[in-house]
């Protein structure tokens, strides 16, 4: 695990939006407009002026966030222990998924939509309990569990920019960075392990244009860059723990997609900058899509 003892790059973060309530999901629009969660399950709009408004609440705990084309989040919530559907206009709150009679979602953590509207998301277990695994919710709204490979607490996940894997953060007891293939018909292949992490908890991820894998790690307070080739290292990192302060995800947004969003569990803000690298489009289902 690397660690960051002096500040690295600090000096081009800034944060904002202070006064948020534990944020810890965050979900882009199109549009570049940002909504991130908050620990009693509010749903928060931010503005480029670091303003924000609360349009929405679970009554939960909102975790991992997502949007459709429509501008409706999907939102895991840990005390719901459901995937709910917010529309952000009318504050209404819906349940989009809740897992199967059989085998209800337990802690629904993060998820993310491929380009043909299959919607992957995290069911991390209990802490160090490894059993953990990966559900996906079909067009029409039809639930499966897609891969109990990914056992050690799944956390944040991406889907591939070419919709041919899913990448996931593990945070414990073995922390790792590893990917599973979207394999013909939609199932899961075998999963991979791209990067080791030691004893860091990572917790959220995205995926840079260039191909590598932006991580921010709940501890250390350190946003990780892995590369296949360059392999790991540390994009920012907070020794104080202030400006980034149990970073929990990463967001791209703005021109070329070159800023990026941070919350902080630890903290009340938002941080927001560009450390040189920039991500690529997220996939935005249609209602046609998500019908089926």
């Amino acid at each position: 695990m690397l660690l960051a003892t002096e500040p690295v790059g600090l000096d081009r973060l800034e944060v904002f939006a202070n006064g948020l309530d534990h944020a810890e999901g965050i979900a882009i629009l199109e549009d570049g407009t940002i909504y991130v969660g908050g620990e009693a399950g509010q749903v928060y709009r931010v503005e480029d002026d670091g303003t924000f408004a609360e349009v929405a609440r679970t009554g939960g705990f909102s975790l991992g966030l997502a949007a459709d084309r429509e501008g409706a989040l999907y939102v895991c919530d840990n005390v719901r222990k459901a995937v709910l559907k917010v529309d952000p206009g009318s504050a209404e709150v819906e349940v989009f998924s809740s897992g199967l009679p059989e085998r209800p979602m337990a802690v629904p953590n993060w998820g993310a939509f491929d380009g043909d509207g299959n919607y992957y998301v995290s069911d991390s277990g209990d802490w160090l309990a490894s059993d953990g695994f990966i559900w996906v919710v079909r067009p029409g709204g039809r639930t499966e569990v897609w891969s109990e490979e990914s056992v050690n607490f799944p956390n944040g996940l991406a889907v591939a920019p070419d919709g041919s894997r899913v990448f996931v953060v593990e945070s414990a007891p073995d922390a790792a960075i590893v990917e599973i293939p979207i394999a013909a018909g939609g199932a899961a292949g075998p999963r991979r392990v791209l990067c080791d992490l030691g004893l860091a908890v990572p917790d959220g991820i995205a995926v840079a244009a260039d191909g590598s894998l932006i991580v921010a790690c709940y501890r250390p307070d350190v946003i990780y860059r892995w590369h296949e080739r360059d392999g790991l290292e540390i994009l920012a990192g907070d020794p104080q723990g202030v400006v980034l302060a149990a970073p929990t995800n990463v967001a791209f947004r703005g021109e070329g997609l070159g800023e990026l969003i941070v919350p902080n569990l630890g903290r009340w803000h938002l941080t927001r900058g560009e450390l040189g690298v920039s991500g690529t489009p997220l996939f935005y289902p249609t209602a046609s899509q998500l019908e089926g």
